[in-house]
């Protein structure tokens, strides 16, 4: 810290590595850039009404404390040429091309001052796409239909600024600045606030391992920012070993946390990230600089199952491996990665919901026989997020076929039965309560037409090594991401629509009668909870058992076969213990057997302790 004088002001300056501009009083803003390739850098105020120059400090970095205040609009013109946004704004005039705006980070009154957030046990998720939801505003207005359902964390895919109107989020370039087509900052900030009113905590959705590609302007003034060495699918590579670097990422953490009281981060495609020895460091950091006694909770998506990192840095991690077992005895479905589950299924399972992954070192086929995974069975049940669809599952498909339309319904419902009742972290997507097949695509809205149809051809040469889509006419069948109609075929069916036909009406009551149990009978139990043991009982049917954290046994039979299988728990089925049932189940087990897409949940209270 340190402090500069202006005519009648003394001003306490920022720290000198802190990202992005700070209004430090009003009518006076604090402008910083990281920019070590530059030799210049000006702030262009207001479509150029005023020009500033930048003192340049050490290590690259440039400031100017300019007399402006919050809405003010501004670039920074590199060496006399190009003008870019802040690669750290808090928000956008528009589009993620165009001027930054100055934010003032006080103009929202908070009303949560009593939240202090849920214990992570207690968390179902709900994952949403905000554009695909009408924005943060309509986000806000299906937060109450959501929180009577018994959602207790909504999760917003990610919104950091992308060019044009619409996008999956997974392609942002400004990782500061909420994406101005869903709403402004304190849009978004009514809408957590209204969610903490509801006793529901929100989870941002962040990308720190790569940028999109288009509207990244960060190598023209920071290429040290990347890797000369390293590329990844999306470009050269971040480069985590730069103090510098790390810390714009961990400065994000913290913004989305201390600003706008968000409880928790999920964080894409961990494994993508060169530097792994980072990931315990960024977590240590968010937790070592956020208010005492708040709940913060930090998830991973890592295709190489790093149970290592958990639970000492990260909370959990969504459990990709138990999706793809469920899924291929869902569907019947071989190809591509799920060829690592097409044997031994339901011993897979089994796996999943006694240990957490089911690849922890062995050989993945799909990887031509690399190793995949570390050990996980020590873990508890909570360190895993469980889903049976997500943004990923649905929209990496050619069409974007939710579960609805490729798998039996009874055989959905006794899944998501099993998905709502385990002990691990389940995970919802927007419209699976209430059955929605509406599909989920992938969408953009880039105006360069040559990267428009780079990403069309991309997309569609993607499936071309899939026996389905060798023809191709069928290839050119796929979506197309940049026309409008492919997002707008994405909209879902929710939760709050008034109305619902009588099918979806059906799917939200089940939905709602499990989340009633999760809520009443695992989840004031699920901390201290250890699996006790799983078993195969048919090509599609398990058992899994465990110990909860006040010593009741939970266990749960699950049949995905249309036809029953024999079947007798040892706990004896007696109704006195009974949690949930799909029709006829317990009556099945009274004569031996599972009944077809049946699923049974029994509840065994502590064993009295011996005299």
């Amino acid at each position: 810290m340190h402090s500069i004088d202006l005519p009648g002001l003394t001003i306490a300056d920022i720290p000198a590595t802190t990202y992005g501009t700070s209004l430090v009083a009003p009518g006076l803003t604090c402008f910083r850039l990281w920019a070590p390739n530059a030799q210049r850098v000006d702030v262009v105020i207001n479509g150029g009404a005023a020009v500033e120059p930048m003192r340049q400090l050490a290590n690259g970095w440039f400031e100017a404390y300019v007399k402006c205040g919050a809405g003010t609009p501004y670039l920074f013109r590199l060496d006399g040429d190009l003008e870019v946004p802040d690669p750290a704004s808090r928000a956008q005039q528009s589009d993620a091309h165009g001027p930054s705006l100055v934010m003032d980070p006080n103009s929202y009154q908070w009303r949560d001052a009593h939240w202090s957030g849920r214990r992570w046990e207690e968390t179902v998720f709900y994952e949403m796409h905000v554009g695909a939801c009408g924005g943060f505003a309509g986000v806000l207005d299906m937060l109450p239909s959501l929180a009577r359902l018994g959602i207790t964390a909504i999760e917003l895919m990610p919104i950091a600024a992308f060019p044009g109107n619409r996008n999956w989020g997974y392609d942002g370039v400004l990782q500061f600045a909420p994406e101005a087509s869903y709403g402004t900052p304190d849009q978004l900030k009514a809408l957590i606030d209204t969610a903490h009113a509801l006793d529901m905590q929100v989870f941002l959705d962040v990308v720190y391992n790569h940028f999109g590609p288009d509207g990244n302007y960060l190598n023209t003034y920071a290429r040290t920012f990347f890797r000369d060495d390293l590329s990844t699918p999306w470009g050269a590579a971040i480069d985590f070993r730069r103090p510098e670097v790390k810390e714009f990422f961990v400065q994000n953490a913290l913004y989305w946390i201390n600003e706008f009281h968000i409880d928790g981060l999920r964080m894409d495609a961990l494994h993508a990230i060169k530097e792994q020895e980072w990931l315990p460091e960024l977590a240590a950091d968010i937790r070592a600089r956020i208010r005492p006694g708040r709940h913060v909770h930090l998830v991973m998506e890592h295709e190489d199952n790093a149970a290592h990192l958990m639970p000492s840095s990260f909370n959990a991690q969504w459990n990709d491996d138990g999706h793809h077992a469920l899924h291929v005895l869902l569907t019947g479905e071989t190809s591509g990665y799920y060829t690592d589950y097409a044997e031994d299924t339901a011993a897979k399972l089994c796996r999943c919901l006694e240990q957490g992954f089911i690849y922890q070192g062995e050989p993945s086929p799909h990887r031509m026989g690399t190793p995949r995974g570390t050990p996980s069975g020590h873990l508890p049940p909570s360190s895993f997020v469980l889903f049976l669809q997500n943004h990923d599952q649905i929209g990496n498909r050619a069409f974007g076929e939710r579960l609805t339309t490729l798998a039996r319904p009874a055989a959905l419902r006794a899944a998501m039965a099993l998905l709502l009742l385990s002990p691990q972290i389940p995970l919802l997507f927007m419209g699976e309560p209430v059955g929605a097949t509406e599909p989920f695509r992938y969408f953009t809205d880039y105006k360069d037409e040559a990267l428009a149809q780079a990403v069309r051809e991309g997309r569609r040469s993607e499936f071309a090594a899939f026996a389905e889509f060798e023809d191709p006419e069928r290839r050119a069948a796929i979506p197309d991401p940049n026309d409008a109609g492919t997002f707008e075929a994405s909209i879902p069916t929710t939760v709050s629509d008034g109305d619902l036909s009588a099918n979806r009406r059906r799917w939200l009551a089940w939905t709602r009668s499990l989340l009633a149990a999760r809520h009443a009978h695992v989840i004031p139990r699920l901390a201290g909870c250890t699996a006790d043991r799983a078993r195969v009982l048919g090509s599609h049917a398990v058992e899994a058992r465990w110990r909860l954290g006040d010593g009741s046994l939970l266990m749960i039979a699950v049949n995905l076969l249309d036809s029953p299988v024999p079947y007798r728990p040892d706990t004896g089925p007696g109704e006195e213990h009974l949690l949930f049932e799909t029709p006829g189940a317990l009556f099945g087990l009274r004569e031996g057997v599972l009944p077809g897409d049946g699923l049974i949940a029994l509840m065994m209270p502590p064993e009295a302790p011996q005299a």
